[in-house]
């Protein structure tokens, strides 16, 4: 007997239950097992492309996609009899590519991110986290750079990027690591060796994240190390020399240290004594050196050597003699050798801002100078002056900069001490613009400049009135004027200010706030469709559009009085009364009132009726809302009478006293406070006695009769 081995579940259906995709070249698919199947084909399709990956179950994975790509997906169940029918399609689309990140690292306190854009992205999101920290920073752009500031130098950083595309999906992440560059190490000491010798031997404070370190003179001279020093080899004597160190690591080098400087002096040899004593040399015992100040001083040496130090003052000249001794005693005579220090530099330097980009520099003058120079870092270097006096003029400098100013003393023998310390000063803040003046409400108006200096830079902002002033200070680009008056008008100008000083005021910019409103509007109804609205002059305004707003339409005015009439009025309907006041400039105040109710309306159809009882019967139709009492009036010419009907009557009856009389009948609706609404249009009726071959007449205004015959 033969058996077929077609698959057991050929007719079953499989359900792709869910597909996703977290990789830009993979598309996970999530389906319903079936039973007897030892593996399932994952199918993916898209255009000219076909791929099918074997799974042992669910959830299985399609590799080897491209990003950003739609694919059409089934799933078949497979064992020994063979494969079933692919299962109902889905498609899917695999997500974006990760941005590919470049990083450097321009300063110790930044990190610069830059990566070339992604296709179908549409947004970047960036996230940093410092190595060996659990805090992290997460920012979204739309760029394809971004700078990470206030970092810690000589440490690094871990930055991820992810691309998302135009449906919100995210793609692949990429993680690149960066270290900021070192920070500026601290010279902590140079010590000048003048033994067998001669170098000069740099110390500093090693600083974190360096790798190595270079130490460079100002005369060209350089050593490295790894350690916290290095040696510099050969020095020469005699001269005026400064020291930087700069500090190394992958991402570049950090800022020099400041300058340390050190002044190698002059050694005093016995190569003068060996000119002027040749024979005696070898018979030489010791030798006595004489070093005297030109203050004074007098100093001495003692030395079997050829050579002997001592420690020389700035700004002064030294007169020196040597003697050679033996057991004869010393040598009657020795040339006088003579030798000038550097000028000493200026120790009690004050620096003051004179007005917003001059600095004033001034300096008790020192021992040794004839000269002074006057330098600022910032401005390379150039030579503001170059005087005798121990004063300065630092002036057309850029604003809210720090300014490190150096005054260097010389002398027309040993030149210039370049070795002084640099004094720093910062000049005033650059002046701030006003861009816009914004009104946020009647009496608050916001005002935009801009911040052209340094964060934490308070600025203020004042607005001068005739009457009054009003401040607000800031330290962003907007501030609020607050509680100004309305109808007024103002000069805004705006400082900022610094611990240096205070910046020049901006241009000025005018403010005018808006009209006041009325203070006080009437509402007064002149006919059943018109009102007369009348106002308060406001302070400020030329001219208002008045309107009264209700559900069945508004009416409107614009005008230069202070009053206006307005139609169109619709009775028994609350309105709502607003009011725009204008200035001549344009500026406009809105405002609110209390509300305003027309009149209840006037009854139409008037029809006056005689009855069998000798009664007269007054009937109408109320037009609008029947909630107001009614009263009737007839006037005759020999008696005059009275009704009142409640409200939702439509007529209203009267015993008449005398027949044949001609009546002008008014029906009106009585208001609120129970008065009578005035302007409800009289008709005049003549009423003939019972037996009258007459019927009862109307007449209209124009006295034309119309005659009503009426049954009763």
């Amino acid at each position: 007997m033969v058996h077929s081995l077609r698959s057991p579940f050929y007719d079953q259906t499989k359900d792709i239950v869910q597909t996703y995709s977290k990789h830009s070249d993979s598309i996970t698919v999530v389906f319903t097992e079936v039973s007897g199947a030892t593996r399932y084909i994952l199918r993916a399709e898209s255009n000219n492309f076909f791929l099918e990956t074997t799974v042992l179950g669910s959830p299985g994975t399609v590799v080897q996609l491209q990003p950003y790509t739609d694919y059409t997906l089934s799933v078949m169940s497979v064992n020994s009899g063979g494969r079933s029918q692919p299962s109902e399609p889905v498609r899917s689309k695999t997500v974006v590519t990760a941005p590919m990140l470049n990083t450097t690292s321009p300063s110790n306190n930044s990190i610069l991110v830059f990566w070339p854009p992604v296709d179908n992205a549409v947004l970047y999101t960036l996230c940093i986290i410092r190595e060996g920290s659990s805090s992290r920073l997460k920012l979204n752009t739309t760029d394809t750079t971004m700078t990470f500031d206030n970092l810690e130098a000589g440490v690094t950083y871990c930055i991820k990027g992810t691309a998302w595309d135009s449906s919100g999906l995210t793609g692949d992440d990429l993680t690149v690591c960066q270290i900021t560059r070192p920070s500026s190490p601290d010279v902590v000491n140079v010590q000048v060796n003048t033994g067998g010798r001669s170098l000069v031997a740099v110390f500093w404070i090693p600083v974190q994240g360096a790798e190595n370190y270079t130490a460079w003179t100002s005369n060209g001279q350089n050593c490295s190390s790894a350690l916290g020093y290095c040696n510099i080899i050969p020095v020469e004597c005699g001269q005026n020399v400064s020291v930087f160190v700069t500090a190394y690591n992958s991402a570049g080098p950090s800022n020099p240290s400041q300058p340390e400087g050190y002044i190698t002096c002059r050694y005093i040899t016995h190569s003068y004594i060996q000119h002027f004593c040749t024979h005696s040399v070898l018979l030489v015992e010791f030798y006595m050196a004489f070093i005297k100040r030109d203050d004074g001083t007098e100093n001495s040496c003692n030395t079997t050597n050829t050579i002997c130090p001592f420690s020389c003052t700035c700004g002064y000249t030294y007169f020196v003699t040597v003697f050679p001794y033996n057991s004869a005693g010393a040598s009657p005579f020795s040339h006088v050798s003579n030798y000038t220090t550097i000028p000493c530099c200026p120790q009690s330097i004050t620096i003051n801002l004179v007005s917003t980009d001059t600095l004033e520099v001034m300096w008790t003058p020192v021992k040794g100078a004839e000269l002074y120079e006057t330098t600022a870092a910032q401005t390379n270097d150039v030579i503001h002056c170059n005087d005798t006096a121990p004063v300065c003029a630092l002036s057309d400098l850029s604003c809210n900069t720090a300014y490190s100013v150096m005054v260097t003393p010389c002398s027309e023998l040993q030149g210039c001490n370049r070795t002084c310390t640099e004094f720093t000063q910062e000049t005033a803040p650059c002046t701030p613009e006003i861009q816009n003046i914004i009104q946020t409400n009647n009496s608050t108006y916001t005002v935009l400049i801009t911040t052209p200096n340094t964060l934490n830079t308070n600025y203020t902002i004042t607005a001068t009135g005739r009457y009054d002033t009003h401040t607000c200070q800031t330290r962003n680009n907007s501030c609020e004027l607050t509680q100004l008056p309305c109808g007024s008008t103002y000069e805004v100008t705006t400082v900022a200010i610094t611990a240096a000083g205070q910046s020049l005021p901006g241009y000025s910019k005018p403010l005018e706030t808006g009209p006041c409103c009325p203070l006080s509007i009437n509402v007064n109804q002149v006919t059943q469709a018109m009102t007369n609205v009348t106002w308060s002059p406001g302070s400020g305004a030329r001219s208002y559009i008045t309107t009264l707003m209700s559900s069945h339409g508004h009416a409107r005015c614009h005008t230069l009085n202070t009053q206006c009439l307005m139609g169109c009025i619709t009775c028994s309907t609350n309105y709502s009364v607003y009011m725009d006041a204008i200035s001549s400039t344009g500026h406009k105040s809105e405002c609110n009132y209390r509300g305003f109710s027309s009149s209840p309306c006037c009854p139409s159809g008037v029809k006056l009726y005689r009855r069998a009882n000798n009664s007269l019967r007054v009937y109408w139709r109320s037009l609008g809302p029947q909630i107001n009492n009614h009263t009737v009036e007839l006037y005759g010419t020999a008696a005059n009478y009275t009704c009142i009907a409640i409200a939702g009557s439509i007529y209203c009856d009267i015993q008449e006293e005398t027949c044949g009389d001609v009546y002008t009948v008014v029906a009106a609706p009585l208001g609120q406070n129970g008065m009578k609404i005035n302007f409800c249009q009289p008709r005049t009726y003549s009423v003939p006695c019972p037996g009258s071959n007459a019927g009862m007449s109307k007449y209209s205004l124009n006295c034309k009769f119309y005659i009503l015959f009426c049954s009763s």
